[in-house]
């Protein structure tokens, strides 16, 4: 293990040579069942024949000239996801953080424009956009914003899924310019809202003239059944940001506007060196084709729906089990204790988990998932959940 390479994860102590599809095997050649998809990126799974032709013939030709020139590719990407999304233009990027910075300067520049010289961004209790100074101050999580005070001013925190805290908030305050959120929160515990909070949320936008801003860098690209959480509740917010499975893992993000955002940049306001090269836009293009032509989307509700009652079923009796969770293929198992040692049982037995909020096991397979595949992670998750609590809790928990 390499000492020159900054300490700003815990790895694991594995090593992954190659994947297909929903399988990785490490340098021993050792197979494992992902079930996180590099954390809701590799939603078409590893290798993908599609997006490794996209590159390979876009590599061939050309990797970069800068946004001093047309870009077609770029261009054609930015027609595809704004008719797939119903907004009006993108800004592309290289990061989920990159596109909710320019999220964020939008809404900064569009309180400037209404006489607003302290515009604030209401922002929500558990969520995460990021770990730029920006994003991070705009990231509900206190923990992670620990030793890089001062933060960005500008954000005011309300709880997730409570309506009444933002009313207060806009009677509070009256330099209220945009309101960000996540439609489901996936670093926050997969903390789903009710039904109609998006609509609720859209209204208020509405009639106090703030921006929608949604980080659906997580649960959007399909995740979720629908290209968009959003578009459960057929609604079309003012920017949207995406990234992770936009190109099934060359880094690639966007930040897409609509109506009184659609116009707020113009040159100048901002760039990005790599921003909408033609090989991250060649494999996005790549991954949207395969997901209009593959009916992935389509099953992706059924698919989370099978895991989290199959999951169910065999952790019935276990008391630990707090409750099961999910949106499509964002699945999350809550438990009543700590439970990060889960992942490395999980490891060795061939199974790729994650654990947030320390108790809650979060679930992101690749939406190619098949039901043999599906069974199997059920059943390994479902064993070593029941051997973890009965070993911390032997009394009170239940085999499965």
């Amino acid at each position: 293990m390499s000492n020159h390479v900054m300490p700003t994860y815990n790895r694991l102590a594995v090593t992954f040579s190659h994947g297909e599809g929903v399988w990785l095997w490490d340098d021993k050649g050792k197979r494992y069942l992902d079930a996180l998809s590099g954390i809701a990126v590799c939603g078409l799974g590893h290798a993908h024949p599609a997006v490794h032709q996209a590159i390979c013939e876009q590599s061939a030709k050309l990797l970069h000239t800068s946004n001093l020139y047309r870009i077609e590719v770029q261009e054609q990407l930015a027609d595809r996801l704004c008719a797939l999304t119903g907004m009006e233009n993108v800004f592309f990027c290289n990061s989920g953080a990159e596109a909710n910075e320019a999220a964020i300067k939008m809404a900064r520049k569009y309180g400037h424009e209404r006489g607003i010289n302290n515009p604030a961004i209401i922002a929500t209790e558990g969520s995460f956009h990021g770990r730029t100074l920006a994003t991070l101050s705009a990231t509900g999580n206190s923990k992670i914003q620990q030793g890089f005070e001062p933060l960005v001013e500008g954000f005011v925190r309300v709880p997730y899924n409570d309506i009444p805290a933002i009313h207060s908030v806009l009677k509070q305050h009256d330099n209220i310019v945009a309101i960000l959120l996540e439609p489901v929160q996936g670093e926050g515990g997969i903390n789903i809202p009710a039904s109609d909070y998006l609509n609720q949320i859209r209204d208020l936008c509405d009639q106090h003239q703030l921006l929608m801003m949604l980080d659906e860098i997580q649960s959007g690209m399909g995740r979720t059944g629908k290209l968009l959480a959003c578009q459960y509740n057929g609604i079309r917010p003012d920017v949207v940001t995406l990234a992770k499975a936009l190109g099934n893992g060359v880094p690639i993000g966007a930040c897409l506007a609509a109506g009184k955002a659609a116009h707020l940049f113009t040159a100048g306001n901002h760039g990005s060196t790599f921003g909408g090269n033609p090989l991250a836009c060649s494999a996005a293009l790549a991954v949207l084709d395969v997901l209009s032509n593959d009916q992935l989307i389509e099953t992706a509700a059924s698919k989370g729906q099978a895991i989290a009652t199959g999951l169910a079923a065999l952790l019935q009796h276990n008391s630990h089990v707090v409750n099961i969770r999910h949106k499509g293929l964002m699945i999350g198992v809550e438990l009543d204790m700590p439970c990060t040692k889960l992942i490395a049982m999980a490891l060795a037995q061939g199974l790729l988990i994650n654990v947030t909020q320390e108790k809650v096991i979060r679930l992101l397979p690749p939406l190619i998932i098949n039901d043999v595949e599906i069974q199997q992670l059920i059943s390994t998750l479902a064993q070593i959940i029941c051997q973890f609590t009965e070993q911390s809790h032997p009394v009170s928990s239940h085999a499965a």
